[in-house]
């Protein structure tokens, strides 16, 4: 059965940051363009950052380029988003997600839903003081 699971997740004050993970089961993640998406209260689930399966394409949008940062690691079929400086505005449910194929080239920009089949149940991100 293939599975995404997050964590990581919590409650951190603006400016700090958060690691969040996100673990495969019953398939292998290294053959995946792999996304990571966030669905703030009230609004619709948008795109954060995708790496392509050869970890060679990242992707960012806008509101976090040189804040978060993407990685993998195939060999304990995970994925990672390294969220530093965070703002309020960050706040939201951070899903992780598998593209719809293997070896699918679709990190050629900010991550789209359609373009992905697997999802996590996602991870509460919340940024307060």
């Amino acid at each position: 059965q293939v599975q995404l699971v997050e964590s990581g997740g919590g409650l951190v004050q603006p400016g700090g940051s958060l690691r969040l993970s996100c673990a495969a089961s019953g398939f292998t993640l290294a053959y995946y363009t792999l996304g990571w998406f966030r669905q703030a209260p009230g609004k619709e689930r948008e795109g954060v950052s995708c790496i392509d399966n050869s970890d060679i394409t990242a992707k960012y949008a806008e509101s976090v380029k040189g804040r978060f940062t993407i990685s993998r690691d195939n060999a304990k079929n995970m994925v990672f988003l390294q969220m530093n400086s965070l703002k309020p505005e960050d706040t939201g449910v951070y899903y992780c997600a598998a593209s719809s194929t293997p070896y699918s080239p679709v990190c050629t920009a900010v991550p789209r839903q359609g373009q992905y089949a697997y999802w996590g149940q996602g991870t509460q991100v919340t940024v307060s003081s």
